[in-house]
């Protein structure tokens, strides 16, 4: 299965949040692994995206849009780290 890098979130998370959550910094909840949402491998081939960490593989997020919601999964995400402007 192809996969693109997490910039591909940026659009739909700017609508969730006031700010770009691309440079967010996450830590996998399967490995540990600390990196940018950026980094992440983001899969566009289902009714939603789906994000793995690049180390291990393991879903750290989820994102489903519908016509008026969105609903976020971050249960693979132990924290995540937003600068704030």
């Amino acid at each position: 299965m192809n996969h693109v890098d997490g910039n591909a979130l940026a659009g739909d998370l700017r609508e969730i949040f006031a700010v770009d959550l691309t440079a967010a910094t996450g830590q996998c909840s399967g490995c540990g692994y600390k990196g940018s949402v950026a980094s992440l491998r983001v899969y566009q081939n289902a009714p939603g995206v789906v994000a793995r960490c690049p180390h291990c593989e393991e879903v750290v997020l989820r994102l489903v849009r519908g016509r008026d919601r969105a609903w976020l999964d971050l249960r693979g995400t132990v924290s995540l780290e937003i600068p704030l402007p």
